[in-house]
């Protein structure tokens, strides 16, 4: 996708950040838990971590972890939740599960989410600074 084209494709975020307050942690604990959404670290810095599918060649990766630029520490958004697409519910538990095993809390397990709509099939966690992350599978079983 060249710049500019994210109208064209359905896209409308540049990217999604959330704060960490240790980049070590946050690093095993991303690496893990995205993985099985396809996604992997596409750039490391000293207080910053990018992701994006394999072979990403955009401008911006989509997803980043970093520490907070006023250099206090980083705090969850009351009512933020990032969302990821999955590309299927197997990825979907297989998130979950690695955030619990890579010390996630749990704020929802996997299943059905009718109230969203009758295919939406999510789990939900915190990560361990509190940030809340969702994968979610749109497709039906």
């Amino acid at each position: 996708m060249a710049p500019g084209d994210a109208e064209t494709a359905g896209e409308i975020f540049s990217h999604v950040t959330v704060g960490t307050s240790d980049i070590r942690k946050a690093r095993r604990f991303f690496d893990a838990i995205l993985a099985p959404l396809g996604l992997v670290r596409v750039e490391t810095h000293a207080i910053a971590l990018a992701y994006a599918r394999p072979g990403f060649a955009g401008v911006n990766a989509p997803f980043w972890v970093l520490r907070p630029i006023d250099d206090d520490a980083a705090s969850a958004g009351n009512g933020s939740t990032c969302a990821f697409t999955a590309p299927s519910r197997a990825a979907v538990d297989a998130f979950h599960t690695a955030a619990l095993a890579a010390g996630g809390k749990d704020e929802g397990a996997p299943g059905i989410r009718e109230n969203y709509h009758p295919n939406y099939y999510g789990a939900y966690v915190r990560d361990l600074d509190g940030n809340k992350l969702c994968a979610v599978c749109h497709a039906a079983a």
